[in-house]
């Protein structure tokens, strides 16, 4: 068993977390633990090369199954190079997406087996899961409207499906957040900025027993 802690952070496009995650980072810093931060598909240069050929909006002959696979594949590498070194040192190490991902894009969004994409994460992962998944909820129509305003967020593969695709990953998260409770908390990502943060730093230190 790890001696760090593991947080996934996890969300609909154009919810922010990744935003949520950067204004958090002082006050996680402040805790006097080493931190590392990461991202899915991506955190190391095997993975940041197949997290390219993922999204690259060129690609639209892509199978789901490819689709999948490609992004187990890409975890396997960042979880030896990028996750299991720190946690093993103890540092408290946050990933931007991570195994709900998977459940929630390919499994209801494509519609693959949703258990078989368990049995790939597992087997990508060890079995290894967070300790604390922060799900950062929002309406897919102003997820999306968020997107097309951010001038500085490059559009995606993903970004361009269509809308009841984004439905159907919102759900996936949904059903993932009934099953997984005692996990996965829930944030309402369309409130402010602020008051987002403040929430999801309460939840991480409330699990810390900071």
């Amino acid at each position: 068993m790890s001696k760090g802690f593991l947080i996934s952070i996890e969300g609909p496009d154009g919810a922010g977390k990744t935003t949520v995650l950067q204004q958090m980072l002082p006050a996680l810093e402040a805790l006097g633990r080493e931190i590392v931060t990461t991202r899915e598909p991506g955190g190391v240069s095997i993975a940041e090369a197949i997290r390219s050929i993922i999204l690259n909006p060129e690609n639209t002959e892509m199978d789901d199954k490819t689709e999948l696979l490609l992004f187990v594949a890409a975890r396997r590498q960042h979880l030896m190079e990028k996750i299991l070194p720190p946690l093993e040192r103890g540092a408290l190490v946050i990933i931007d997406r991570f195994i709900d991902s998977s459940i929630a894009y390919q499994g209801f969004g494509r519609g693959l087996d949703v258990d078989d994409i368990n049995w790939l994460n597992a087997y990508a992962t060890d079995g290894l899961k967070p300790d604390l998944t922060l799900y950062f909820d929002i309406d897919v129509e102003e997820g999306l409207a968020r997107i097309a305003c951010n001038a500085s967020r490059d559009v995606d593969r993903l970004d361009m499906e269509k809308i009841d695709m984004h439905q159907r990953v919102r759900q996936g998260y949904l059903s993932i957040l009934e099953k997984e409770s005692d996990r996965v908390v829930r944030i309402d990502a369309s409130q402010d900025l602020a008051t987002v943060t403040a929430q999801a730093l309460a939840m991480i230190e409330e699990k810390l027993k900071v």
